[in-house]
């Protein structure tokens, strides 16, 4: 649970106060919080350096059984993600010790030269978001997360900011659960039992949803989707989930809807172009865009959102097998436009295709984002901790790389060049699911994407290299990032 303080920190009871403190100069207004700093100074191995500590017993000052001073570097180099690194790192570090309540003390935001929201968000989610602790699976559950995190800060500040701890809370609840579903091993979330564990969350909300079972998907003439999951036993579904606070209002006027895709395939062998054996483990977050979309959602009637957002999932599972879609296969899609299988393992891309036409006829969105673990060619071009963006609209580029570095999920406007359209050419079929060189995947990827949004303002965000991290970073473990919850609720807030 998150808290907000204030008032005389020196007086406050607690297990421990932690103190960031910078490398140069004072980033406190505070006369007893600096006073703090000077005795740990004191110390000759602390210095304020990134990643100096010292912790101080009974202290005289405080009421506090210890106080950790932790050093954040030179002031210069501070900004919001150095803020959230800071509370999920220290976080961690004092699980380790048994604790169950913690005060972190705020820097103040105008020595920083950041807003006042700005440094306790980052603060806050960095200590919610480290002190999650996915153990499901083990039988020795030897850690235990801290029961209260509380920040403190200026008394004018915890006053307008008053609101911003459960409003952390419940964004932050929503990318622990994208990070859980994503962590999740297969075996316990084939299609069917996926999509049931959405729709269990989502009836807790303000929230209406429908499933397309395999039945539903043949008479909708969904053959991409239908082709990728026929190879397995668990039968493919499609998932719609629909946050509508207009629902139950009368009004002539047209309300602004927003649709968002997600890829859900939750294991991804390749199917006949069977991928190989290094790494196959992880192709269990092949659902990381499903995954995410639905915990936006969720989180979105958590906020009570002002305008209508659908999320549709796709959701299957791609193996080998005597039924399973074949190289050279041609299969007709949702649209209509014939599709010739130059490779099984390019299966997202068409579970993708049915989906957004589907919804483009249905919802006729205003803005159409999907968010898919869809090419390995991106995270060679990008890295393990930056999303591609390719969009149909410049704006719509800069909106989504701009949300995500007010949050750090990393994203970077990719090209779209209408000429490589020409590399998805076939000479049976309306369009090859792939394309006829090995270079510039990412964006043949999303070139055949494109073919299926109309006029529709598009973008894709292709998330395979920051979804999963084998080790995790400061403030997540390894498994499942939740990335694309935090990122898709500070756009869909601007908007």
């Amino acid at each position: 649970m998150l808290k907000l303080l204030s008032g005389e920190i020196l007086k406050k009871k607690t297990e421990c106060l932690v103190v960031p403190v910078c490398e140069d100069e004072s980033i406190y207004d505070d006369p007893a919080i600096n006073a703090l700093i000077e005795n740990a100074r004191k110390i000759k191995e602390f210095k304020g350096k990134t990643d100096d500590s010292v912790i101080l017993y009974d202290s005289a000052e405080s009421k506090s059984e210890r106080i950790l001073f932790i050093g954040l570097g030179k002031l210069e180099k501070i900004d919001a993600e150095t803020l959230r690194s800071f509370a999920g790192k220290t976080v961690k570090q004092l699980i380790k010790k048994d604790l169950t309540e913690i005060v972190l003390c705020a820097p103040s935001p105008e020595k920083l030269e950041l807003k006042d929201g700005v440094v306790l968000s980052a603060i806050f989610e960095g200590a919610f978001l480290g002190n999650h602790i996915f153990d499901k699976y083990k039988k020795d559950k030897t850690a235990k997360p801290l029961n209260v995190v509380s920040v403190f800060t200026d008394s004018k500040i915890a006053k307008s900011c008053r609101l911003l701890p459960s409003r952390i809370e419940i964004i932050c609840k929503g990318t622990i659960l994208a990070r859980e579903w994503v962590s999740m091993p297969s075996n316990e979330k084939r299609p069917d039992r996926f999509v049931r564990s959405m729709v269990k969350a989502a009836e807790k909300e303000d929230l209406s949803f429908s499933v397309l079972d395999e039945k539903a998907l043949k008479q909708n003439g969904m053959g991409a989707i239908l082709a990728v999951g026929v190879g397995s036993r668990s039968k493919p579904r499609l998932l719609i989930l629909d946050y509508n606070p207009f629902k139950n209002k009368k009004s002539s006027k047209k309300k602004k809807t927003i649709v968002l895709v997600g890829k859900g395939v939750t294991f991804d062998t390749g199917g006949i172009s069977l991928k190989p054996s290094a790494g196959l483990a992880e192709m269990k977050m092949d659902m990381s865009g499903a995954a995410s979309v639905a915990a936006t959602l969720i989180t979105l009637a958590r906020l009570k959102h002002k305008f209508r957002v659908v999320g549709v999932l796709p959701v299957v599972e791609n193996m080998p097998s005597g039924n399973a879609t074949r190289p050279g296969d041609i299969i007709k899609s949702y649209s209509g436009k014939t599709i010739e299988i130059g490779n099984t393992d390019a299966e997202g891309r068409l579970i993708l295709a049915d989906a957004m036409s589907y919804a483009n006829k249905m919802f006729k969105p205003e803005v159409m984002i999907d968010m898919a673990t869809l090419t390995g060619a991106c995270v060679v071009a990008l890295g393990e901790k930056i999303a591609g963006v390719f969009a149909n609209d410049d704006q719509l580029a800069k909106d989504i790389v701009a949300s995500g570095e007010s949050v750090d999920e990393r994203c970077w406007a990719m090209p779209m060049p209408d000429d490589y359209k020409t590399l998805l050419k076939s000479e049976f079929a309306d369009i090859n699911n792939m394309s006829n060189t090995r270079y510039g995947g990412a964006i043949t990827a999303a070139l055949f994407l494109s073919e299926f949004v109309e006029d529709t303002r598009w973008a894709h965000i292709d998330i395979a290299g920051p979804a999963y991290s084998k080790k995790g970073g400061d403030y997540c473990g390894a498994g499942g990032s939740g990335f694309g919850v935090r990122l898709l609720i500070d756009f869909l807030n601007k908007m």
